[in-house]
């Protein structure tokens, strides 16, 4: 059927018309062939989508039953549904409209017999997979701690989006799990089918291998699916995009829309290439470039557009507006991590103050950690906010099972924390021995630690749970007297060393278990803050306190990863500095690969504001309990000069407006020492004096004081330093002074460096 006969079949000027520009238009009319539809952020991607849904239902190209409609989550399967029942004035039935994982397993179970499963299999879920592979490596006898059941979990997963089968990673040991990997994968998916089951990354798995091996099968869905359409496909991994073209071999009349430049999830199985060489899997596919963005002003989308063109793996498009220029994106210099969450929060107000809804405003981060200090700070001033696609800082697994360590530290008596921790990480003491110290704890109306302790010394428990248990209360009063005699943020680094917690993320080869390590390490370095240790736990309890949740307006808090689909008015996002954003990790893992990858995560982050997008870093970070000096996200000398205002609070006085130093101009004309020194913000002085990362002098790091001078300084002073030591006032100029140390020679710093000897 031509495009114009189609076309007749319906009104002339029916209502999913309306409204669309050119471009969209092409989208929607273009219905047989492959088709590409290039999506750039903004464009009304989903309205294109259901209007080509419904203009083959209007035009009678197909039935509902005969298109495959593949999205990436519920939520956006449940809005296409609806926008096409508003379309068309009544509801569509009997249409395949669902994620990956919802229509492979509809399209298997009437065929699971010839895969070795029923009909009524079972899908399980996380709990049943880990303790399945638990079972698996006992009969193995590979220790847990070392090859805990999550990762070896994520390795079988990864390998399952790449769809191979056990005999096709023979060759892939590695260290896991004693090098067994491959075996325990085989037994892994033996026992499943033994159990009439399945995991999620079976249900593609399984349909593909379905396919492959069964033509008859594979020629009725050619027969029942007309026309295939894709969202999100720059998201798809190696399983979905075999399975797609398998399935659109036959009329080629698939349609993907996606956009390159937003592939973010490379580190859970996404693969760029597929939508990349789209044109060289469906030879003389069409390809439409959506540029013109409904969301942006024209500032925000220049400067998203200059930093993504420097990416080399994109095919290649230049997003437009015919609203406002609006206000260009600015790029504020601080002072420190304290400083930027100070200024994040006063510009929230002031834009509160002015009408903006907090529900417009978000602020986007590059790694969970980062929250911590915004939390914090939101708290403090009582700033309402939500954590959206995750937990707030202290809610988090891996920070609850450390506080429970510290508070155990603290206070042997705190039961609840003796429950969480006796068997994390995996000790080998179960239910039962648990219940036994439960029931000598009330008999004797004594703490579940020292209920503990007097067991140990009796036969009332088994030798090992014995000696093991005993080797936790030992740990415990090692770390307690510890605090006597060191700081209590390296005890807490030794007690979640010591106790095997740290150890236990450092093995889990699950991809969010380097984001848990990094916030353990950012809670560590957050308790340098506090005088002891009591002190941090006190704070935390308050935090805690003051995050219950709350109805009305609240800023949004959130990784960049947790933010692609989301819209704002006002966009903060902070920590644009080299090794936190780009992330060193993803550098060195993945080189230009995962280079590219941060960048389109900046292209995210961007074009996510509607109105104003607010770009921050910092001079000095306190990251992880050390001060370090970072230089300016590389992406920041990407931006166009012309769409960008850069504003500093460094130095003497605010700045506002002068354009800051790039990284290049910085390491070609670095300031003076003096105001490399003495940089703070206008408001520092009547702060509390904090370290910060030393500064290379002659040859020397000085670190910043962490305490104010002690009086008025006179030439002929004998002076103290915590790095150089003893020294001799020579000059005094202000308040820089120069020093003759016993030891390091003669140096020039700032008097709030030392103190009187």
């Amino acid at each position: 059927m031509s495009l114009t006969s189609a076309l007749s079949v319906s009104s002339p000027d029916p209502s999913y018309w309306h409204g669309l520009n050119p471009a969209q238009r092409a989208a929607v009319e273009v219905q047989d062939g492959p088709v590409l539809v290039l999506a750039g952020a903004g464009t009304g991607k989903t309205r294109v989508l259901t209007a080509r849904l419904v203009h083959l239902l209007a035009t009678g190209r197909a039935y509902p039953a005969q298109i495959l409609a593949v999205t990436f989550t519920n939520k956006a399967a449940g809005e296409i549904r609806a926008r096409a029942a508003q379309m068309l004035g009544r509801s569509v039935e009997g249409w395949f409209l669902g994620t990956f994982h919802a229509l492979a397993a509809r399209l298997l179970r009437p065929h699971a017999e010839r895969v070795g499963l029923t009909p009524s299999f079972t899908i399980l879920g996380d709990d049943d997979q880990q303790r399945l592979i638990k079972q698996l490596l006992s009969i193995e006898n590979i220790d847990e701690k070392r090859s805990p059941p999550r990762a070896v979990l994520a390795v079988i997963s990864r390998w399952k989006d790449r769809g191979l089968l056990p005999h096709e990673v023979a060759g892939e040991k590695g260290s896991l799990a004693d090098g067994k990997m491959p075996k325990l994968y085989a037994a892994y998916q033996k026992r499943l089918l033994e159990l009439n089951a399945c995991d999620f990354g079976d249900l593609l798995l399984h349909h593909l291998t379905l396919l492959r091996k069964n033509p008859d099968i594979l020629a009725e869905l050619h027969a029942r699916f007309r026309y295939i359409m894709v969202d999100e496909y720059q998201d798809t991994n190696t399983v979905q995009y075999l399975w797609l073209r398998l399935l659109a071999q036959a009329h080629k009349n698939i349609c993907c829309v996606g956009d390159e430049d937003q592939s973010i999830y490379g580190w859970r199985g996404a693969e760029i290439g597929n939508i990349l060489r789209f044109e060289e899997d469906f030879p003389g596919a069409t390809v439409v470039r959506l540029e013109q963005n409904y969301r942006s002003t024209g500032h925000i989308l220049a400067a998203a557009g200059h930093i993504i063109a420097n990416n080399s793996m994109r095919l290649g498009k230049v997003l437009w507006t015919s609203a406002d220029m609006g206000e260009p994106v600015r790029v504020q210099s601080l002072w420190d991590g304290e400083e930027e969450a100070r200024w994040v929060a006063d510009e929230i107000e002031n834009l509160r103050k002015q009408g903006v809804s907090l529900n417009e405003m978000a602020v986007m981060v590059r790694a969970g950690f980062q929250t911590r200090a915004f939390e914090e700070r939101f708290i403090q001033i009582g700033l309402p906010y939500r954590v959206l696609v995750g937990l707030r800082f202290y809610e988090r697994i891996e920070i609850r099972d450390a506080m429970a360590y510290l508070r155990l530290i603290v206070s042997p008596e705190d039961d609840l924390a003796f429950e969480r921790i006796i068997n994390t990480p995996k000790r080998g003491i179960g239910p039962s021995a648990i219940q036994q110290l439960g029931s000598f704890s009330k008999a004797h109306s004594v703490s579940l630690m020292e209920a503990t302790a007097r067991l140990v010394e009796t036969d009332a428990l088994k030798p090992k749970l014995r000696q093991t248990l005993r080797g936790l209360l030992q740990g415990f009063a090692r770390w307690r007297g510890l605090l006597d005699h060191l700081p209590h943020a390296e005890v807490a680094q030794i007690a979640l060393d010591e106790s095997g917690y740290t150890g236990m993320w450092q093995a889990d080869k699950a991809p969010e278990a380097p984001g848990r390590l990094d916030n353990l390490k950012e809670l560590v370095g957050a308790m340098a803050e506090f005088d002891t240790l009591p002190a941090f736990l006190e704070h935390v309890a308050l935090v805690l306190d003051a995050t219950t949740q709350k109805e009305g307006e609240q800023v949004s808090l959130m990784t960049l990863h947790g933010a692609k689909g989301l819209e704002f008015d006002i966009v903060f996002l902070p920590g644009w500095e080299e090794e936190i954003f780009p992330s060193r990790r993803a550098i060195d893992g993945n080189g230009t690969a995962g280079l590219e990858e941060e960048r389109r995560l900046a292209y995210v982050g961007i074009t996510r504001a509607k109105k104003q997008a607010l770009i921050s870093h910092v001079s000095n970070r306190l990251l992880y309990g050390n001060w370090m000096n970072p230089m300016p996200s590389r992406f920041l000398d990407e931006l166009p000069e012309a769409h960008v205002t850069r504003v500093s609070r460094l130095g003497n006085g605010s700045r506002a407006g002068q354009r800051f130093e790039s990284k290049r101009e910085k390491e070609s004309h670095p300031p003076p020492l003096w105001e490399q020194i003495s940089a703070r913000s206008p408001d520092r002085a009547s702060l509390s004096p904090r370290p910060v990362h030393p500064i290379q002098i002659e040859g020397h790091a000085t670190p910043v004081p962490t305490h104010r001078p002690d009086g008025a300084f006179a030439v002929g002073d004998r002076i103290t330093h915590e790095k150089f030591g003893m020294g001799t006032l020579r000059r005094i100029e202000g308040d820089k002074l120069e020093v003759a140390f016993d030891k390091k020679g003669t140096l020039k710093l700032m008097a709030r460096f030392v103190k009187k000897a």
